[in-house]
């Protein structure tokens, strides 16, 4: 130090408690924290949302993606008819529905792309039925998951008719 610098000047990385009144050290995602986080990240800590790895599983997308899917006015089912079959008998063991029936998901990085099978009601237009749950899936897998989704392919299976017999009441077999 020379001899004309003032004597109680500090270091630049030494912290300093600031005074009264004085805002929080604004972090990465704008959230105020106090001097000892503001501390940490400048000893090298980085910012606490970067410091390890979320990895979603491909179940996890299909849930929420079967559940959107199935909120759609004109979705009857999801699944095709060996699928909706089982999924008959899973429904009644205690715990056993599956929301993911007639989803199927792939996880990345940072993207996901999405293949779901449903059968609609009589009467209503496949296109607008489809393009609705490919709008509520989109919105729900991006909203939840913070996941791209690159592509929803949708496969209608079958039309539910209104004279049809609902999903068989009880098993042939006993």
């Amino acid at each position: 130090m020379s001899e004309t610098a003032p004597r109680n000047r500090r270091p630049e990385n030494q912290a300093t408690e600031p005074a009264a009144g004085t805002p929080k050290t604004l972090g990465a995602a704008g959230a105020g924290i106090g001097p000892a986080a503001a501390e940490r990240t400048r000893r090298g800590g980085g910012d606490p949302a970067a410091r390890g790895r979320t990895t979603i599983a491909d179940g996890v997308v299909e849930k929420i993606a079967g559940m959107a899917a199935r909120d759609v006015v004109g979705v009857h089912a999801m699944g095709g008819g060996i699928a909706r079959t089982f999924g008959v008998v899973r429904d009644r063991v205690p715990g056993g529905r599956s929301v993911t029936r007639g989803v199927k998901a792939e996880v990345g990085e940072v993207q996901t792309a999405l293949d779901l099978e449903i059968v609609v009601d009589y009467g209503v237009s496949i296109a607008d039925v489809a393009r609705a749950v490919r709008e509520n899936v989109i919105a729900a897998v991006e909203r939840m998951t913070g996941l791209e989704a690159v592509e929803v392919n949708i496969a209608v299976s079958d039309v539910k008719l209104p004279d049809e017999e609902e999903e068989p009441t009880e098993p042939r077999l006993q």
